[in-house]
C-alpha cells in the first residue's frame, strides 16, 4: 500500500483499487482509521490527539487525496502529500 505522507507518527497510505467509497487508511501505532474523502467519515478507532491531527490534514489536503484516489484507480503512480507541520 503506497504511503502518501507521514507525520507526528502518523502513516496516511492509499491501496490500488480499493473499494468504494474513496477513502484513505491512516495508521499510528496500534491503531487505524480509514478517512471516507466525501465528507471525513471515520471508521475505526485512533486515539483523539491524532485523529484531530489526521482530520486537520484531510482538510489541508482533500483535493489532493481525491486525485489520488483517481490514480489509484487508474493504477498510476501515486503523489506524495506534505504532511501536517
Amino acid at each position: 500500500m503506497p504511503e502518501l505522507s507521514r507525520f507526528l507518527g502518523i502513516v496516511i497510505r492509499m491501496y490500488y483499487r480499493d473499494h468504494e467509497p474513496a477513502h484513505f487508511h491512516a495508521a499510528y501505532g496500534d491503531y487505524e482509521v480509514k478517512v471516507h474523502l466525501e465528507d471525513g467519515m471515520v471508521e475505526g478507532r485512533f486515539p483523539r490527539r491524532a485523529l484531530r491531527l489526521v482530520l486537520e490534514w484531510y482538510e489541508i489536503h482533500r483535493g489532493e487525496l481525491v486525485a489520488n484516489w483517481d490514480r489509484a484507480r487508474q493504477l498510476e503512480p501515486l503523489v506524495s502529500i506534505a504532511p501536517l507541520e
